[in-house]
């Protein structure tokens, strides 16, 4: 059964402060924080990991790590989202195999996404829906059109994302987008309670 949940926000760099805002996120009932740290010590990774499961444990909101399984692990994450390009959820279901464990998995077409339903991760992201900065390697982008259609086509739980903003979720959402993912918008923002407000009202206006 596919979930509806709106907002799953990734923490990459916020201006906030990583634990400000994941305080934030649960404070205002994400149902998804994803800790996205590229390019960074794997040991501030780790440390990071486990600061924010710290915040995020016996909350409704579930704590993702990004790639690296042995993070997640080591932090007892509630699961993992892995890319086209790392470890198979397959493999990724073998080496931590335990029970109630969350698999996301990355796509960026409708091949990719149909494809993914066989090794039935528990969501897959779609996307990227618009350019996005923060990625430095990211896929082209395939407009909302195109990521409602292939939502539509999926059978699992899917969550749109890629330079999703305040102004362009309307028009995603009308596209057929129910849940969304977004980055700058509440990792640039100062104040990041009141960013994850505004766009968790949108999307109330929009699917209810």
């Amino acid at each position: 059964m596919k979930e509806n949940f709106g907002l799953y926000l990734i923490l990459t760099d916020p201006v906030s402060g990583y634990e400000a805002a994941a305080k934030a996120a649960v404070e205002c009932g994400v149902r998804y924080l994803q800790l996205r740290m590229k390019n960074t010590p794997r040991e501030q990774v780790a440390a990071t990991a486990l600061a924010l499961r710290d915040i995020t444990k016996n909350t409704q909101t579930r704590f993702i790590v990004n790639d690296d399984l042995t993070v997640a692990i080591e932090s007892d994450a509630d699961g993992i989202h892995l890319g086209q390009a790392d470890l198979s959820v397959e493999e990724a279901r073998s080496t931590w195999s335990v029970p109630g464990k969350i698999f996301g998995l990355s796509t960026h077409s409708l091949e990719q996404a149909l494809l993914a339903a066989e090794a039935a991760p528990d969501y897959i992201g779609v996307g990227p829906v618009h350019p996005t900065p923060t990625k430095a390697d990211a896929d082209p982008a395939l407009g909302a059109a195109e990521v409602g259609r292939i939502i539509g086509q999926s059978p699992l739980t899917a969550v749109a994302i890629g330079g999703i903003n305040a102004q362009n979720l309307p028009g995603l959402l009308e596209a057929g987008a129910q849940n969304y993912c977004v980055v700058s918008a509440v990792n640039a923002a100062t104040d990041p309670a009141a960013a994850i407000r505004a766009l968790q009202k949108i999307w109330e206006r929009h699917v209810f």
